[in-house]
């Protein structure tokens, strides 16, 4: 396959001005687009162990590899923190988790729990899926939790097999990609680099690519096409993307056997 320099190139910050003003956002940690006219919200994929315990949670885990020294005390990774508490979350990038693990979907969760898919009022997130915590607030070993601010990579790949069936150019649709601003600078962030946006362009055909772009770790913050029928949004806090375009492509999100999307009346 070509470089990914090859196939997506830097674009003039400017691009992202049709983001901005659609949106009425600084896109700091994306451009939120109200739907446009129909929208659905792609579940960012969890999966389960069967043969892992349900009662062990990501919190006791990493306790035991402090107690080992086979875990730095500063160096949760990838397991996530919140409050004090390893909750077992990701941030960026995620891949299948390999052997043995199976696709838990956020429908089959709610109805282990008696919760809704998504709380009501809520966007996907850690706070709105349903409740799969144990005691401590962290979340069982078992379970491998969405990732927070990225698609992962079956499900981007899915996605963008969907908009290449309802773009009218096919592949050869010319696409922008925007990164916010965290995604760079997580930690420290001048006003210039808050400033510029990070966009890329090229083919809907190549969007696959963008999943393995070297920097940053993270699918795109937003992907629209140049016709700007559609616009896909993942959040950098958030456990879903929205999907907003027209209503033929929305209904084959909501109905794709492989993906899981819902329509979120009060997050259109």
């Amino acid at each position: 396959m070509p470089e990914i320099s090859a196939l997506w190139r830097v674009a003039p910050a400017s691009e992202a001005g049709w983001s901005a003003e659609l949106c009425q956002d600084d896109g700091l940690t994306g451009y939120p687009p109200p739907g446009m006219p129909d929208a659905a919200w792609v579940l960012h994929a969890m999966y389960e162990h069967g043969q892992w315990p349900d009662s062990v949670s990501h919190h006791q885990a990493h306790q035991v590899r402090l107690a080992d020294g086979t875990a730095e005390p500063d160096a949760v990774g990838s397991v996530g923190l919140e409050a004090g508490i390893v909750t077992g979350g990701e941030l960026g990038r995620a891949e299948h988790p390999g052997p043995g693990w199976r696709r838990l979907r956020w429908a089959e969760l709610a109805h282990r729990t008696g919760e809704p898919v998504v709380v009501e009022g809520l966007l996907p997130s850690y706070r709105s899926a349903p409740d799969g915590r144990l005691e401590d607030g962290s979340w069982p070993v078992s379970l491998h939790l969405p990732a927070e601010g990225s698609l992962d990579r079956p499900s981007w790949n899915r996605l963008t097999d969907l908009l290449l069936e309802h773009s009218p150019a096919g592949p050869d649709t010319r696409c922008l990609a925007y990164y916010n601003p965290l995604i760079h600078h997580p930690r420290a962030m001048t006003a210039e680099e808050f400033a510029h946006r990070h966009v890329l362009t090229g083919r809907l055909g190549d969007a696959r690519a963008l999943y393995d772009i070297d920097e940053p770790d993270f699918s795109p913050s937003n992907l629209w096409p140049e016709d700007r029928s559609w616009i896909v949004y993942t959040d950098y806090d958030l456990w879903g993307t929205k999907v907003a375009g027209p209503s033929s492509l929305i209904d084959a999100l909501v109905g794709d056997a492989e993906i899981e999307a819902r329509r979120l009346p009060w997050a259109c």
